[in-house]
């Protein structure tokens, strides 16, 4: 089944979403760099890799989009569509917000827009898997209606949660 592109930009009461560009890559790093045992990538490794993200994301139809508050245009972090370890049908949501913006409805709001619009793209189901130790990640996604699917463990043998949520009924 073939879907529509997401828009490349979102707009929220609080927040502007838009794909991300090698412009983002200097405060990508610093959130990167916010990991458990911090990062050990190159500037000029990250805008590699964000502008190979950007031409997949503008051939699928699908990517991450940089999170901006509307009223200083300060980066919180980024939302949105992935293949990770789904497909291109079910793909699922990322999202990671710097820490001094965590617990401010942020991840919350960035992740309903980009449901909506992942929806509107006739996708039926989108996936997403998050460590089991990650408690804020498994609220944001509880807020917006996701379900546990299964449990596995990732390549470092922690635990991984699946979760998914189904498309609105129609009305």
């Amino acid at each position: 089944m073939r879907y529509a592109a997401m828009p490349t930009s979102l707009s929220t009461a609080r927040l502007n979403m838009k794909l991300r560009d090698v412009g983002d890559a200097e405060w990508n790093l610093a959130l990167l760099g916010e990991h458990d045992g911090g990062v050990t990538e190159s500037l000029q490794s990250v805008r590699g890799r964000m502008a190979a993200q950007r031409i997949l994301a503008e051939q699928n139809g699908i990517g991450l989009l940089a999170i901006r508050r509307r009223t200083d245009d300060e980066p919180l972090g980024y939302c949105g569509l992935i293949v990770g370890r789904c497909t291109l049908d079910e793909p699922e949501i990322a999202y990671e917000i710097f820490k001094r913006f965590h617990s401010q409805g942020y991840a919350t709001e960035a992740a309903r827009a980009v449901m909506d619009a992942a929806f509107a793209t006739g996708r039926r189901r989108i996936w997403s898997t998050v460590g089991a130790w990650n408690t804020p990640s498994l609220r944001v996604l509880e807020k917006i209606g996701f379900e546990r699917h299964h449990e596995t463990v990732d390549h470092r043998g922690r635990p991984l949660i699946y979760l998914v949520r189904q498309a609105p009924s129609p009305s």
